[in-house]
C-alpha cells in the first residue's frame, strides 16, 4: 500500500523475533505493551514469562555449591566409615594412587588441585565444622560459607527489580489447578516460578498438579518435581522421580541430575555406574564421559580420570575442561613439554586469560624455554582480573627466581604476593625459608606460624617449623609441629626421620 503503511511487523511476531535473537529485555517490554491492550492474550503472557525466565536462567546441572547449612544440617544418614574408594569425603583412600602432596598441591579436603575450576568440586568437603568455618579465609577456592539456597534467592530478587510496578505474576493469587490443565502454559509458568521467582514450594505444587493431569505419563514433569525435591534437600524423593522419568524417556539431562543426587548422598560408585549405563544408551555423549572423569578426579584416581578426559577429546576436540585437566596432569607428572602443547592448544582456541598464561609460563620454565617464561608471566599480570590472580602470578615469579638463584628478586616477588593477597600461605612459607637463609630466626618462625594457621592442610609450614625449632633446641614444639606435618602428609620421609630422631632424644632424657 501507498506510504509504506503495511511494512510494520505484527507486535507479537516482533516480540518472538526478539526472543529468538536473545534480546529478552525488548521482548518483555513489547509483550507488556500487548498485555496492556489485550489483558487476556495468552501468547504474549507465555512469551513474557519465558523471556523473564531466560534472563535469570541458570543451568542446574553444573551449578552446585554445597554450603555450611547443607553440609552440617544434612539429615541423610551416610555411613560414617566408608569403604576405601567408595566415598568422596575420604579422598586419601583412592585406589589410583594419586600424586603425593610433595608433587602436586592439595586442597583443604586433601584432593589434588585440578586443572579446571568447577563449582561442585570447589567446595572440598571439610571434615569438621571448625575447618568449614575457617575454609574461605584459608583457601580461596573452597567456599562452603554461603548456603546454596541463599544464592538462588539472590538470583530471584535481583530479577524482581526488572519490573518497576512489582512482580509480573502475583503467585499468591494464582489458581495453580487451572493452569495445570493447560500443559503449554503450565510449562512456561513452572520455569518462571522456579527460576525467576525462586519459589520452589509453589513450583512443586504446580508440577504435582500438572503431572496428575498428564496421568503421570509426561517425563518432563517428573524431572521438574525431582529438581524441586533436590533443591529442598529431599534427595531420596528426587532419586525416585528421576528414575521414574528415565524409565519413560532416556534423557542425558535426567542422568546428570540423578548423578548429582548420588554425589550429594556421597555415593560416587553408584554415580559412576549410572554414567556407564548412560553411555550404553548414548555412546560418545561428552557430558557423561566428562562426569565420569570428574568423579575419578575427585576420588584421586588421576590416571583413570586422564583416560576418560582423552575419550572426551576423541568426541569433542575443543573441550576446554578436558584439555586443561590433561595439561595439568602432564605438568604434575613431570612432563612439562607435553603440558605446554595442551595449553598452546587452548591459546589457539581463543581462550585468553591470566590463568592460562600463568600455566604456560610455568611449563616453559620447567621445559627450559626461558625466553618465553617471563613474557608469559608479563601477559598473565596484564590479564589478571583481581588481586588473587595477581598474587598467584607474583608467587610463581618468586618460585622461578628461586629456581634461577636470584634470591633478592624472589624475596621481592613473595612480598608483592602478600601485598595482593594477605592470606597466601605458600608465600609466607617460602619467605620464611629465605629469612632462615639470612639467619633471621624470629621472623622465619613468625612467618611459618602464620602459614600453618592459614593452611593447616599443607605439610610444608609444619615441617619447616619443626626443623627450625629443632635447630634452636625447642624440641617439644618441634615434635608437635612434626606430628602435624605427618598428619597432613603421612608419606613424607623427612618428617618421619625427624620424629624418629626426636623420639630417640626424648628416650635418652
Amino acid at each position: 500500500p501507498a506510504g509504506g503503511m503495511g511494512l510494520e511487523l505484527d507486535p507479537l511476531f516482533q516480540a518472538w523475533s526478539y526472543f529468538r535473537r536473545r534480546k529478552f529485555r525488548q521482548c518483555s517490554d513489547l509483550c507488556s505493551q500487548l498485555l496492556e491492550r489485550l489483558p487476556g492474550e495468552q501468547a504474549a503472557w507465555s512469551l513474557k514469562t519465558r523471556a523473564l525466565t531466560e534472563m535469570v536462567y541458570v543451568d542446574e546441572i553444573d551449578m552446585d555449591q554445597e554450603g555450611i547449612a547443607e553440609m552440617m544440617l544434612d539429615e541423610n544418614a551416610i555411613a560414617q566409615v566408608a569403604r576405601p574408594g567408595t566415598s568422596l569425603k575420604l579422598p586419601g583412600t583412592s585406589q589410583g594412587g594419586g600424586p603425593s602432596p610433595a608433587v602436586r598441591p592439595v586442597t583443604q579436603s586433601g584432593r589434588p588441585i585440578t586443572g579446571f575450576v568447577r563449582p561442585s568440586t570447589q567446595g572440598g568437603r571439610p571434615s569438621t565444622m571448625e575447618q568449614a568455618i575457617k575454609t574461605p579465609r584459608t583457601a580461596l577456592t573452597a567456599r562452603p560459607i554461603t548456603s546454596a539456597s541463599g544464592r538462588y534467592v539472590r538470583l530471584g530478587t535481583a530479577s524482581m527489580l526488572t519490573n518497576p510496578d512489582g512482580p509480573f505474576i502475583n503467585l499468591s493469587r494464582l489458581n495453580l489447578a487451572k493452569y495445570a490443565q493447560k500443559p503449554k502454559l503450565a510449562k512456561a509458568l513452572f520455569e518462571y516460578i522456579f527460576h525467576h521467582e525462586n519459589d520452589v514450594k509453589n513450583a512443586l505444587d504446580l508440577a504435582a498438579l500438572a503431572t496428575e493431569h498428564a496421568q503421570f505419563k509426561d517425563w518432563w514433569w517428573k524431572v521438574q518435581i525431582g529438581k524441586c525435591y533436590y533443591r529442598l534437600g529431599l534427595y531420596r524423593e528426587a532419586e525416585k522421580q528421576f528414575k521414574s522419568a528415565l524409565k519413560q524417556q532416556d534423557m542425558v539431562d535426567t542422568i546428570l541430575y540423578l548423578a548429582k543426587v548420588y554425589l550429594r548422598l556421597d555415593q560416587p560408585v553408584t554415580a559412576l555406574n549410572l554414567f556407564k549405563q548412560g553411555l550404553d544408551q548414548f555412546p560418545g555423549e561428552v557430558t557423561l564421559i566428562c562426569g565420569i572423569a570428574r568423579i575419578y578426579e575427585e576420588m584421586n584416581n588421576i590416571s583413570s580420570a586422564a583416560e576418560y578426559y582423552k575419550d572426551v577429546l576423541k568426541q569433542d576436540n575443543t573441550h576446554v575442561e578436558a584439555i586443561a585437566c590433561i595439561g595439568s596432569n602432564h605438568f604434575y607428572s613431570d612432563q612439562p613439554e607435553i603440558a605446554l602443547r595442551f595449553y598452546r592448544r587452548l591459546l589457539q582456541m581463543g581462550v585468553h586469560n591470566c590463568q592460562l598464561f600463568n600455566n604456560v609460563g610455568l611449563c616453559c620454565f620447567y621445559a627450559q624455554q626461558y625466553d618465553m617464561t617471563l613474557s608469559s608471566f608479563e601477559r598473565a599480570l596484564f590479564l589478571a582480573e583481581n588481586e588473587e590472580e595477581t598474587a598467584d602470578v607474583w608467587y610463581n615469579l618468586g618460585h622461578v627466581a628461586v629456581g634461577i638463584g636470584d634470591l633478592n628478586l624472589a624475596y621481592q616477588c613473595f612480598k608483592l604476593t602478600l601485598v595482593n593477597n594477605n592470606d597466601y600461605a605458600e608465600a609466607y612459607n617460602n619467605l620464611a625459608v629465605l629469612e632462615m637463609r639470612k639467619g633471621h630466626i624470629e621472623q622465619a618462625r613468625a612467618l611459618l606460624q602464620t602459614a600453618s594457621s592459614l593452611a593447616p592442610h599443607m605439610y610444608e609450614p609444619h615441617f619447616n617449623f619443626a626443623i627450625l625449632s629443632e635447630k634452636v633446641g625447642d624440641l617439644q614444639r618441634s615434635y608437635t609441629a612434626a606430628q602435624k606435618s605427618e598428619e597432613a602428609f603421612p608419606g613424607h620421609v623427612d618428617t618421619q626421620q625427624l620424629i624418629k630422631q626426636l623420639k630417640d632424644h626424648f628416650a635418652m632424657l
